[in-house]
């Protein structure tokens, strides 16, 4: 459940959906909100409205919409608005313990420059990261983790990375799991199956899942909900069932996720096809 919180004129906190070693939340604030203090977890903020100015390992940063910025565990830092007109942040909070386990024990990466350009990995898993109201089950929960490890490798310094040997792909059992969740999609398999399902660890897993399949399993599986609901829309199915009948929460759920995947709104969507007559084929 989320919770919503109004400190004062210009603040205001929403926390999110979270998950053993995950907490989410938004918020927006004018002025200095924030003395200088420390986190024990990583902090991944996506600044959405106005600048974000803080101070890191000696330095001032400024973070604009659109742009990340990364704080490690035990590293001292403040927060302040850049501009008069406040700003707005989205950040997840992960244990650091949880990237050591996808790492499989190297050493935890460190980002010197906190501020980054979204890479397109975290683009991709925008909704996983910082959808306040997404549900994160375990499958959710090791797609969050793995995204976040992954773009803590891309920001950390090359040289300082451990050399890794090209991975021997499982293929056959990476497409159980795979036609596991396409036979299935309503229902959210625990990550204990999926594990026994291709022998692997989760880790393992969600590594080459992404690397077979360009995607991760709890995409994968949202995707295979999307198509669902949107051949029901086809059929003349109104917009409220086809969303619970694809398991989403609500319609407000299935027209998120269905324009992260198609740019279009269901209804923009059903509005297109009718103007260009019927549909052939996948679109």
């Amino acid at each position: 459940m989320d919770h919503a919180a109004s400190n004062g004129p210009g603040r205001r906190i929403r926390l999110g959906t979270g998950a053993p070693g995950i907490e989410r939340m938004e918020a927006h604030f004018r002025g200095k909100p924030f003395a200088p203090h420390r986190h024990d977890t990583y902090a991944i903020g996506l600044t959405v409205a106005g600048v974000q100015k803080f101070r890191f390992r000696g330095a001032t940063w400024h973070c604009l919409p659109g742009q990340c910025h990364i704080l490690h565990p035990d590293e001292l830092h403040d927060g302040e608005a850049g501009t008069a007109v406040g700003f707005g942040y989205k950040m997840a909070y992960v244990d650091p313990g949880l990237v050591q386990q996808a790492l499989g024990g190297r050493t935890l990466p460190f980002v010197a420059r906190p501020v980054l350009q979204v890479p397109r990995l975290i683009a991709d898993n925008e909704a996983t990261i910082w959808d306040m109201d997404e549900v994160l089950d375990d499958v959710g929960q090791v797609d969050l983790v793995y995204a976040v490890t992954q773009f803590l490798l891309a920001g950390a310094p090359a040289q300082l990375l451990p050399r890794r040997s090209k991975p021997t792909l499982a293929v056959a059992a990476v497409t159980r799991v795979r036609d596991l969740i396409a036979d299935d999609p309503l229902t959210r398999c625990a990550m204990e199956q999926l594990e026994n399902v291709s022998g692997l660890d989760r880790w393992t897993l969600a590594r080459q899942f992404r690397l077979l399949f360009g995607t991760s399993p709890s995409r994968y599986r949202t995707l295979r909900q999307v198509d669902l609901a949107r051949r029901l829309l086809l059929q003349g199915v109104p917009l409220v069932e086809a969303a619970a009948d694809g398991g989403f929460a609500d319609q407000s759920h299935l027209s998120r996720q269905f324009k992260s995947a198609y740019g279009l709104s269901p209804g923009r969507w059903l509005q297109a096809l009718a103007s260009s007559g019927p549909p052939s084929g996948r679109l």
